[in-house]
């Protein structure tokens, strides 16, 4: 068994469905993982992504199951994403 197929076999099927997203999505994702849940605009401050591809990669992220959202309570107006376990 060749190094690919053991990191594939031992990663999780989230992290095998992260590898085929583009580059936008990975990063949002790890950063997700990283601090947590977070509203769009933090995480494009911390990412330094633009708020347009933040929302773009959370979109790819979504319809993949990967992040779940509800609206902020601190804010109605935004929403927080984390990973979904």
């Amino acid at each position: 068994m060749s190094a690919t197929e053991q990191d594939v076999k031992g990663g999780s099927e989230a992290d095998a469905v992260v590898s085929e997203l583009p580059p936008s999505s990975k990063l949002v994702y790890k950063v997700l993982e990283y601090e947590g849940s977070m509203t769009q605009e933090e995480i494009a401050a911390e990412s330094r992504l633009c708020p347009r591809t933040v929302r773009y990669a959370l979109g790819k992220l979504e319809d993949r199951d990967l992040v779940a959202s509800r609206v902020s309570l601190a804010d109605a107006r935004q929403s927080k994403y984390w990973i979904e376990e």
